[in-house]
């Protein structure tokens, strides 16, 4: 049967012509040739757009590092325009009255807090707290009766979270139980804070 069939398809081969099936074969070659070379070209387009964008994505990346403090550095400038005239006051005459001075002073401060506050800057000012070592550095521990053990009595320097990522711990001084006092349970922090 298989012998069968390839006679047949050799007699179909033989009833062409050889001049037609020259012509026919050479138009699919030029044509798959045509269609090579436009899928080249689209791949070279392709490729170059792809170097371009990669380009143009690290250029971004540099300006973002390069300038990405642009916006919080223009927030602060009056922040310092602020201290400037308050120095300059200070020091122009005698007839400087304090009491504006603290409050040109207490407006900076309050101008600096709203500069930090609108970048995600937080404070951490946990007086009265419980210690927590996450977010505080014991500088000493003090003992105390007014207070339970373990407790935030004095913060030395205040700390500070950006987008709530500590950036710098709480300086603090904690409490422990007096001497002679009942220890409280949850214990105290180590002593060699």
């Amino acid at each position: 049967m298989a012998d069968e069939q390839h006679s047949e398809v050799q007699e179909g081969v033989e009833a062409i012509p050889a001049e037609g099936v020259d012509t026919e074969v050479h138009a699919l070659l030029e044509d798959a040739r045509n269609k090579a070379d436009e899928h080249w070209n689209q791949c070279l387009r392709l490729q170059a757009e792809i170097d371009n964008l990669h380009k143009r994505a690290q250029r971004d990346l540099e300006n973002a590092h390069k300038y990405g403090l642009e916006k919080f550095a223009n927030a602060l400038l009056p922040v310092r325009d602020s201290l400037e005239m308050g120095i300059a006051a200070a020091t122009q005459g005698q007839n400087v009255d304090p009491a504006k001075l603290i409050e040109g002073s207490e407006l900076t401060l309050k101008m600096l807090a709203g500069v930090l506050e609108k970048f995600g800057i937080a404070e951490v000012n946990p007086q009265g707290e419980p210690f927590n070592p996450q977010f505080h550095e014991a500088m000493s521990i003090q003992p105390r009766e007014d207070v339970a053990p373990n407790t935030v009595v004095m913060v030395v320097q205040k700390g500070y979270l950006l987008n709530d990522r500590l950036i710098r711990p709480a300086m603090v001084i904690v409490s422990k139980a007096a001497p002679g006092a009942a220890p409280e349970a949850g214990g105290n922090i180590d002593e060699r804070a």
